[in-house]
Protein backbone atom coordinates (compact mmCIF):
# COMPACT_ATOMS: atom_id res chain seq x y z
CA UNK A 1 0.00 0.00 0.00
CA UNK A 2 1.54 3.61 -0.50
CA UNK A 3 2.35 5.86 1.69
CA UNK A 4 -0.64 8.35 0.24
CA UNK A 5 -3.31 5.35 0.48
CA UNK A 6 -1.66 4.60 4.03
CA UNK A 7 -2.70 7.80 5.55
CA UNK A 8 -5.77 8.80 3.92
CA UNK A 9 -6.94 5.18 5.76
CA UNK A 10 -5.46 6.34 9.02
CA UNK A 11 -7.47 9.55 8.72
CA UNK A 12 -10.64 7.42 7.65
CA UNK A 13 -10.06 5.47 10.63
CA UNK A 14 -10.05 8.47 13.19
CA UNK A 15 -12.73 10.17 11.12
CA UNK A 16 -14.90 6.74 11.68
CA UNK A 17 -13.98 6.33 15.50
CA UNK A 18 -14.76 10.40 16.26
CA UNK A 19 -17.93 9.96 14.52
CA UNK A 20 -18.85 6.72 16.57
CA UNK A 21 -17.53 8.01 19.81
CA UNK A 22 -19.44 11.59 19.51
CA UNK A 23 -22.56 9.16 18.83
CA UNK A 24 -22.36 7.13 21.61
CA UNK A 25 -21.93 9.69 23.53
CA UNK A 26 -24.83 11.62 22.15
CA UNK A 27 -27.51 8.38 23.50
CA UNK A 28 -25.09 7.73 26.57
CA UNK A 29 -24.29 4.75 25.75
CA UNK A 30 -21.39 5.67 27.31
CA UNK A 31 -21.06 7.55 30.58
CA UNK A 32 -20.25 11.38 29.38
CA UNK A 33 -19.61 14.23 32.05
CA UNK A 34 -22.23 15.86 33.83
CA UNK A 35 -22.42 19.04 36.09
CA UNK A 36 -24.22 20.55 38.83
CA UNK A 37 -25.90 24.12 38.67
CA UNK A 38 -22.95 24.90 41.08
CA UNK A 39 -20.75 24.36 38.70
CA UNK A 40 -22.51 27.29 37.06
CA UNK A 41 -22.77 29.65 40.27
CA UNK A 42 -26.70 28.40 39.47
CA UNK A 43 -28.49 28.35 43.01
CA UNK A 44 -30.73 25.27 43.33
CA UNK A 45 -34.89 26.43 44.56
CA UNK A 46 -36.55 24.57 46.68
CA UNK A 47 -40.34 24.46 47.46
CA UNK A 48 -41.79 25.94 50.51
CA UNK A 49 -43.51 23.16 51.14
CA UNK A 50 -43.14 19.23 52.17
CA UNK A 51 -46.85 18.00 51.31
CA UNK A 52 -46.43 14.59 52.61
CA UNK A 53 -44.56 16.03 55.73
CA UNK A 54 -41.75 13.26 54.76
CA UNK A 55 -38.74 15.65 55.64
CA UNK A 56 -37.78 16.78 51.83
CA UNK A 57 -39.21 19.53 49.72
CA UNK A 58 -41.90 18.87 46.90
CA UNK A 59 -39.18 19.77 44.40
CA UNK A 60 -36.80 17.53 45.49
CA UNK A 61 -39.38 14.55 45.73
CA UNK A 62 -40.72 15.72 42.48
CA UNK A 63 -37.22 15.00 41.55
CA UNK A 64 -36.48 11.92 43.54
CA UNK A 65 -40.01 10.12 41.66
CA UNK A 66 -38.51 10.81 38.38
CA UNK A 67 -35.17 9.61 39.28
CA UNK A 68 -36.98 6.18 40.72
CA UNK A 69 -39.20 5.98 37.75
CA UNK A 70 -35.59 6.16 35.54
CA UNK A 71 -33.36 3.65 37.61
CA UNK A 72 -36.88 0.95 37.28
CA UNK A 73 -36.30 1.03 33.26
CA UNK A 74 -39.97 0.83 33.25
CA UNK A 75 -40.66 -1.43 29.48
CA UNK A 76 -42.22 1.65 27.00
CA UNK A 77 -45.93 0.19 26.96
CA UNK A 78 -48.96 2.15 26.41
CA UNK A 79 -51.81 -0.30 27.47
CA UNK A 80 -54.73 1.06 29.11
CA UNK A 81 -55.03 -0.26 32.64
CA UNK A 82 -58.22 -0.25 34.99
CA UNK A 83 -57.48 1.53 37.76
CA UNK A 84 -55.13 3.71 35.71
CA UNK A 85 -52.09 2.39 37.11
CA UNK A 86 -49.98 0.40 35.35
CA UNK A 87 -47.38 -2.18 36.87
CA UNK A 88 -43.97 -0.17 38.11
CA UNK A 89 -42.01 -2.52 35.65
CA UNK A 90 -44.56 -0.84 32.86
CA UNK A 91 -45.09 3.01 31.67
CA UNK A 92 -44.82 5.72 28.88
CA UNK A 93 -43.33 9.44 29.80
CA UNK A 94 -46.45 10.51 31.38
CA UNK A 95 -46.15 7.87 33.92
CA UNK A 96 -42.88 8.94 34.82
CA UNK A 97 -45.05 12.51 35.81
CA UNK A 98 -47.77 10.67 38.14
CA UNK A 99 -44.66 9.31 39.76
CA UNK A 100 -42.86 11.95 40.77
CA UNK A 101 -46.08 13.20 41.83
CA UNK A 102 -46.45 10.10 44.35
CA UNK A 103 -43.48 10.36 45.55
CA UNK A 104 -44.20 14.24 46.61
CA UNK A 105 -47.94 13.40 48.40
CA UNK A 106 -49.97 13.93 45.62
CA UNK A 107 -52.53 11.82 43.73
CA UNK A 108 -52.02 13.51 40.11
CA UNK A 109 -54.83 11.18 38.32
CA UNK A 110 -57.45 12.28 41.18
CA UNK A 111 -56.28 15.87 40.84
CA UNK A 112 -56.67 15.93 36.88
CA UNK A 113 -60.00 14.06 37.15
CA UNK A 114 -61.08 17.12 39.92
CA UNK A 115 -60.33 19.55 36.91
CA UNK A 116 -61.69 17.99 34.08
CA UNK A 117 -65.24 18.35 36.37
CA UNK A 118 -64.56 22.08 37.40
CA UNK A 119 -63.18 22.59 33.98
CA UNK A 120 -64.64 20.68 31.05
CA UNK A 121 -64.37 23.62 28.74
CA UNK A 122 -60.63 23.50 29.11
CA UNK A 123 -60.11 19.96 28.34
CA UNK A 124 -62.34 19.61 25.80
CA UNK A 125 -62.96 15.62 26.60
CA UNK A 126 -65.92 14.15 24.97
CA UNK A 127 -65.88 10.99 27.71
CA UNK A 128 -64.59 11.36 30.48
CA UNK A 129 -62.30 8.26 31.91
CA UNK A 130 -60.35 8.75 35.42
CA UNK A 131 -57.81 5.92 34.50
CA UNK A 132 -56.13 7.34 31.30
CA UNK A 133 -56.86 10.65 31.33
CA UNK A 134 -54.18 11.76 33.42
CA UNK A 135 -51.86 9.34 31.05
CA UNK A 136 -52.22 11.99 28.21
CA UNK A 137 -49.77 14.74 27.74
CA UNK A 138 -52.31 17.29 26.03
CA UNK A 139 -54.26 17.09 29.19
CA UNK A 140 -51.23 17.48 31.86
CA UNK A 141 -50.67 20.88 29.79
CA UNK A 142 -54.11 21.91 30.59
CA UNK A 143 -53.70 21.49 34.07
CA UNK A 144 -50.18 22.70 34.67
CA UNK A 145 -51.26 25.49 31.87
CA UNK A 146 -54.30 26.24 35.11
CA UNK A 147 -52.29 25.65 38.17
CA UNK A 148 -48.69 25.65 37.57
CA UNK A 149 -46.30 28.44 37.52
CA UNK A 150 -45.60 29.16 33.84
CA UNK A 151 -41.68 29.56 32.71
CA UNK A 152 -39.62 30.08 30.32
CA UNK A 153 -38.96 27.62 27.11
CA UNK A 154 -35.10 29.26 26.40
CA UNK A 155 -33.02 26.25 27.66
CA UNK A 156 -30.20 29.00 27.23
CA UNK A 157 -32.06 30.94 30.20
CA UNK A 158 -30.35 28.47 32.51
CA UNK A 159 -31.57 29.93 36.07
CA UNK A 160 -35.19 29.37 35.32
CA UNK A 161 -34.39 25.44 34.76
CA UNK A 162 -34.59 23.95 37.72
CA UNK A 163 -35.18 20.37 39.75
CA UNK A 164 -38.44 19.23 39.47
CA UNK A 165 -39.36 21.27 37.18
CA UNK A 166 -41.78 19.26 34.35
CA UNK A 167 -41.45 20.13 30.62
CA UNK A 168 -43.32 19.42 27.50
CA UNK A 169 -42.18 18.61 24.00
CA UNK A 170 -43.29 19.66 20.95
CA UNK A 171 -46.90 20.16 21.56
CA UNK A 172 -47.96 17.66 23.82
CA UNK A 173 -45.80 14.90 21.96
CA UNK A 174 -43.44 14.10 25.17
CA UNK A 175 -42.79 15.42 28.84
CA UNK A 176 -40.16 14.87 31.38
CA UNK A 177 -38.85 16.14 34.67
CA UNK A 178 -36.09 18.54 34.77
CA UNK A 179 -32.93 16.57 36.37
CA UNK A 180 -30.45 18.02 39.29
CA UNK A 181 -27.34 17.60 36.16
CA UNK A 182 -26.43 19.46 33.52
CA UNK A 183 -24.44 19.42 30.53
CA UNK A 184 -21.53 21.20 29.88
CA UNK A 185 -23.58 24.59 28.60
CA UNK A 186 -25.22 24.30 31.61
CA UNK A 187 -28.01 23.31 30.38
CA UNK A 188 -30.16 20.67 32.57
CA UNK A 189 -30.63 16.82 31.67
CA UNK A 190 -34.16 15.55 31.37
CA UNK A 191 -35.85 12.59 33.05
CA UNK A 192 -37.91 10.94 30.49
CA UNK A 193 -39.15 8.01 29.26
CA UNK A 194 -38.81 7.50 25.05
CA UNK A 195 -38.23 3.81 25.48
CA UNK A 196 -34.66 5.03 25.30
CA UNK A 197 -32.04 2.70 26.77
CA UNK A 198 -30.55 6.17 29.23
CA UNK A 199 -34.36 7.63 31.03
CA UNK A 200 -31.71 10.63 32.26
CA UNK A 201 -30.24 12.73 29.54
CA UNK A 202 -29.00 15.42 27.70
CA UNK A 203 -32.44 15.55 25.53
CA UNK A 204 -33.26 18.78 26.37
CA UNK A 205 -30.86 20.40 23.17
CA UNK A 206 -32.34 18.27 20.77
CA UNK A 207 -36.21 18.28 21.24
CA UNK A 208 -38.56 21.92 20.77
CA UNK A 209 -39.41 22.71 24.02
CA UNK A 210 -43.05 23.93 24.11
CA UNK A 211 -43.84 23.88 27.80
CA UNK A 212 -42.00 24.30 31.21
CA UNK A 213 -43.86 24.47 34.53
CA UNK A 214 -43.43 24.56 37.93
CA UNK A 215 -45.94 22.88 40.43
CA UNK A 216 -45.76 24.86 43.58
CA UNK A 217 -48.94 24.12 46.13
CA UNK A 218 -48.48 27.12 47.58
CA UNK A 219 -49.73 28.66 44.78
CA UNK A 220 -53.04 26.32 44.18
CA UNK A 221 -56.12 26.19 46.05
CA UNK A 222 -56.06 23.87 48.64
CA UNK A 223 -59.36 22.10 47.48
CA UNK A 224 -57.36 21.13 44.39
CA UNK A 225 -54.79 18.87 46.20
CA UNK A 226 -55.47 15.30 46.74
CA UNK A 227 -53.14 12.99 48.90
CA UNK A 228 -51.64 10.18 46.94
CA UNK A 229 -53.79 6.72 47.92
CA UNK A 230 -53.43 3.23 46.33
Amino acid sequence: MSKFKLILLHIAIILFITAAFLTMLRFRLIPGITYSAEDFGIETVYSTVDFNQNGTDDYTDLLLGAKADAENHPTYDDAYYAGGYPPDDIGVCTDVIWRAFRQAGYSLRDMVDNDIVNRPKAYRIDTRDKNIDFRRVRNLRVFLEGHAVVLTNDINDLEQWQPGDIVIFEDNKHIGIVSDLRNRHGQPYIIHNGGQLDREENYLPYSEVTGHYRFDAAFVEPALLVPWHE
